[in-house]
């Protein structure tokens, strides 16, 4: 998939969930699959308070208790 496809399918994300795309830090540092985890996992509208706090719960959880909790 090209860097274009992914942008797109990301801005289509946050705009499902409800967060403004200009509202989010460029300097955000955070993994493109960690956002995109977070997203998948909140309904249509949550907001961007909901989404801040599923991308902050999935950076501060190390991957393997994640991959755990997934099965």
């Amino acid at each position: 998939m090209s860097q274009v496809e992914r942008f797109a399918i990301l801005l289509r994300e946050l705009e499902r969930v409800g967060v403004d795309p200009s509202t989010i830090s460029a300097g955000l540092a955070v993994r493109e699959q960690d956002v995109l985890q977070a997203l998948a996992g909140l309904p249509n509208g949550a907001g961007p308070t909901a989404f801040l706090s599923r991308l902050r719960e999935l950076s501060t959880t190390p991957a393997l208790d994640r991959n755990r909790s997934a099965k």
